[in-house]
């Protein structure tokens, strides 16, 4: 006889209390109920066998509106009862309570896991929920100016559909409800999102081995905002490159290549589970990066599901679009797949995933590949690259602006401090190099210092 799990479960007697846990299997993909047969799969037989077999269909149909099929089974001169229970594609209730099957457990349905229950059944998902007073005007015009450039890179909309305005653009990305925008929109577009769904940031923490945390940092805003943002905190903050040199050229080499932590982000907060309170946490230590995103795999679902070719399932479909339009992700189910396939490429070691409780787990080892380790001779590469930087000529200029344009295309969100910690150069110089662009009509500042972003214009 198999072990109790997610479609099985035993008892040795039947109690009407029992209905509950077929009203579980009945929630989510059916499963067996076992009467006469002890926990350990030991068959220890059923008193009154064939009038049980009349009086639980009777029951099931009774309290749960619903069909079982029992049946009569014998092992060793003992009978024990088999019911089987199909999945049904809407709710199921056992006096007012809904249960659902999890693992080899039955748990009442409550909150949120509730409501999110009640949208699947009906084929809706938390992130189409209609917002009342939201409007599109509330929404920021920057992010929008980001997502049409974007898109219009990627080739995923046609060019007429970005000239829209916002409104239209909403619309051709199915974000509307009727008259009342998602919870989508909320997320994607607005500068405030936290207004309408508590825990839509992310919190960061750098940690000591012995879980001491020594700073930590909140990342807010919308989650084109979120994604730019944390790719910069955490390559120039949390993260320490390893400084290798080609003659007098520095290079800096991250613990995980930057195209692989960006499909993480971007996997997180499109898989989150939004309506969890808690934010999506990464915890960064001297030798790994934990993401820990709240989101729930979809039924059946394991790791190994992940890691295997699977279809796209993503648990907010309307976020996971606007995102594919941008050419920000693929829409295939990939997502895992390209996150190693970077690692592996670059000479990195492969990500771990877990699946518990607490959420999705995404775990980079830092492991530098093998050409990070090997280098010239650093006190005489950095003593030459600094005197080079001393007597750089004024031709660099235009090597500098490319490596800055270069940047601002990456991120258009990037500060002048950022910028200039990245290539190494002094503030001022950056400051020079950013108004020398502008005065080409290289570049554009787009919305006030605070805030606002960098436009590269066409043919840069």
């Amino acid at each position: 006889m198999n072990t109790e799990s997610q479609n099985i479960e035993f008892k040795e007697s039947w109690r009407d209390e029992y209905l509950k846990w077929i009203c579980g299997f009945a929630n989510v993909q059916g499963g067996m109920l076992y009467i006469g047969i002890k926990d350990n799969g030991e068959v220890c037989g059923v008193q009154d066998a064939k009038k049980l077999m009349e009086d639980i269909p009777n029951k099931v149909r009774d309290m749960l509106g619903i069909l079982v099929e029992v049946n009569l089974k014998e092992k060793d001169g003992k009978q024990y009862l088999e019911i089987a229970t199909e999945t049904y594609p809407y709710p199921i209730s056992f006096r007012g309570k809904y249960y659902q099957r999890s693992g080899a457990t039955n748990q009442e349905l409550k909150g949120a896991a509730l409501d999110c229950f009640m949208l699947r059944k009906q084929g809706k998902t938390w992130d189409g929920v209609p917002v009342p007073y939201l409007k599109v005007e509330d929404l920021d015009n920057a992010t929008f100016d980001l997502f049409r450039k974007y898109a219009k890179r990627s080739g995923r909309m046609d060019d007429t559909d970005l000239m829209d305005d916002n409104h239209g653009l909403l619309e051709k990305l199915r974000l509307y409800e009727g008259d009342y925008l998602k919870r989508a929109a909320a997320l994607l577009f607005h500068p405030d999102p936290e207004r309408y769904v508590t825990g839509a940031f992310v919190k960061v923490g750098f940690f000591r081995e012995g879980m001491d945390l020594v700073y930590q940092d909140e990342v807010h805003g919308n989650l084109f905002q979120q994604i730019i943002k944390l790719m910069d905190l955490l390559c120039t903050k949390y993260m320490k490159a390893i400084i290798t040199y080609e003659g007098i050229h520095r290079i800096e080499t991250l613990p995980m290549p930057r195209e692989a932590l960006r499909e993480a982000l971007l996997n997180a907060c499109i898989n989150k589970d939004y309506a969890e309170p808690s934010p999506i946490q990464i915890r960064v230590y001297e030798n790994k990066l934990e993401i820990v995103n709240g989101g729930v795999l979809p039924d059946g679902w394991t790791v190994k599901t992940l890691l295997s070719s699977h279809r796209s399932f993503p648990y907010n479909p309307d976020i996971a679009n606007t995102f594919f339009r941008s050419g920000e992700i693929e829409a295939w189910g990939r997502g895992i797949e390209r996150i190693i396939m970077a690692c592996k490429k670059d000479g990195f070691s492969t990500p771990e995933f877990r699946y518990d409780a607490s959420g999705i787990w995404t775990i980079f080892n830092f492991k530098y590949p093998e050409r990070a380790t090997i280098q010239d001779d650093p006190k005489t590469a950095q003593k030459s690259d600094q005197k080079a930087t001393r007597k750089r000529p004024e031709s660099d200029q235009s090597k500098q602006e490319d490596a800055i344009i270069e940047l601002l295309k990456e991120n258009p969100y990037i500060t002048r401090k950022e910028i200039s910690g990245l290539l190494g150069l002094h503030d001022s110089s950056v400051k020079r190099r950013l108004a020398s662009l502008q005065e080409k009509g290289a570049i554009k500042r787009v919305g006030p210092d605070k805030g606002g972003y960098w436009e590269v214009q066409k043919g840069f």
